[in-house]
């Protein structure tokens, strides 16, 4: 009897996969109304009280990068090119082919630093030309690093920080941010939203199911710890600290490396985590797979942990 619940929830959970990827939401998406504009009075005494009116806390959130974005080339009277030459050297970044990434240098190079230079406008540093030609220039097949461009960034980075950003906690474009956190803050979610499925893992605390939204349709994993084993293990503040850490890995630039939290609420006897759902198995998996690992699956696998790390470590996160 045992066996058969198992095989019925493998292929409910299989079946919601599919249909995940090939049709629309059990149900019609609810519709979003955010709250009045008159909110930002109320959210900005909240934000400032978090500390959360800052240039770099804002522009590590995708809804603050994109609102901020839109000012810069929309609103804001001045012309801001530093946000394209942003974006361009962030294209660099993704680059894993040395030709590719030095055909990417190249093209920044004529179309910011090469303009910017004959131009004499002064936005940036000659020191900052310096250290890219110099790379740009160098003899034989030398590999171009991924931090190429890092003084722009620094400098860019030093003047959105500045008039350009307190115009936009001005704007309208604050306001719209500040109606989002709002409605972001008060989302209210409950087990109804979702329909679980099998578990497709075990920990200390509780369990994770395969689960589907009920109005996007699209799946997570759902991490369920147990209240009563929490309180049971004394393991209150590592249950807190798991909620906060996963709420500031989850913000930004995604990392394909680390797995982040999309919703999080609690019921009676249960907090859960909405995360994104892996496919493909963990590394104990593989390891109980293949025995022992090459050398290039090693250092592939080790390249992944090395990214995952670094993207807590920009968030000031120190793994255990």
């Amino acid at each position: 009897m045992a066996d058969l619940e198992a095989v019925l929830a493998d292929v409910s959970y299989l079946m919601a996969m599919e249909k995940s990827k090939c049709t629309p939401a059990a149900r019609a998406s609810k519709k979003i109304t955010l709250p009045d504009p008159s909110v930002r009075s109320v959210m900005v005494k909240y934000l400032e009280k978090m500390g959360e009116i800052q240039f770099d806390k804002i522009f590590n959130q995708r809804l603050g990068y994109l609102l901020f974005k839109d000012f810069c080339q929309n609103v804001v009277q001045e012309q801001v090119p530093q946000f394209k030459f942003y974006e361009e050297i962030k294209k660099y970044e993704k680059l894993d082919a040395a030709d590719e990434r030095k055909k990417k240098a190249r093209e920044i190079y004529d179309t910011f630093v090469m303009r910017e230079l004959l131009s004499n406008s002064n936005l940036y540093s000659k020191a900052s030309a310096e250290h890219v030609q110099k790379l740009l220039g160098a003899k034989g097949d030398t590999v171009l690093p991924q931090n190429l461009f890092d003084p722009y960034i620094e400098e860019i980075f030093a003047y959105l920080r500045g008039n350009i950003f307190q115009k936009f906690v001005e704007s309208d474009k604050f306001t719209r941010f500040c109606q989002w956190k709002n409605f972001e803050l008060n989302i209210q979610l409950s087990m109804s939203d979702f329909s679980v499925h099998r578990i497709i893992g075990r920990g200390g605390f509780g369990e994770v199911y395969g689960c589907r939204k009920a109005d996007t349709g699209k799946m997570y994993a759902m991490k369920c710890l147990d209240k009563k084993r929490i309180k049971m293990k004394q393991g209150e503040t590592l249950a807190l600290n798991e909620r906060i850490m996963l709420s500031l890995v989850s913000t930004g630039q995604d990392c394909p490396f680390i797995v982040c939290m999309t919703y999080a609420f609690h019921t009676p006897d249960k907090l859960c985590f909405i995360l994104d759902l892996m496919n493909g198995g963990d590394l104990h998996y593989h390891l109980s797979q293949h025995g022992v690992f090459n050398e290039n699956e090693m250092k592939f696998y080790a390249a992944e942990v090395i990214l995952g790390l670094e993207h807590m470590h920009r968030r000031y996160i120190v793994y255990r």
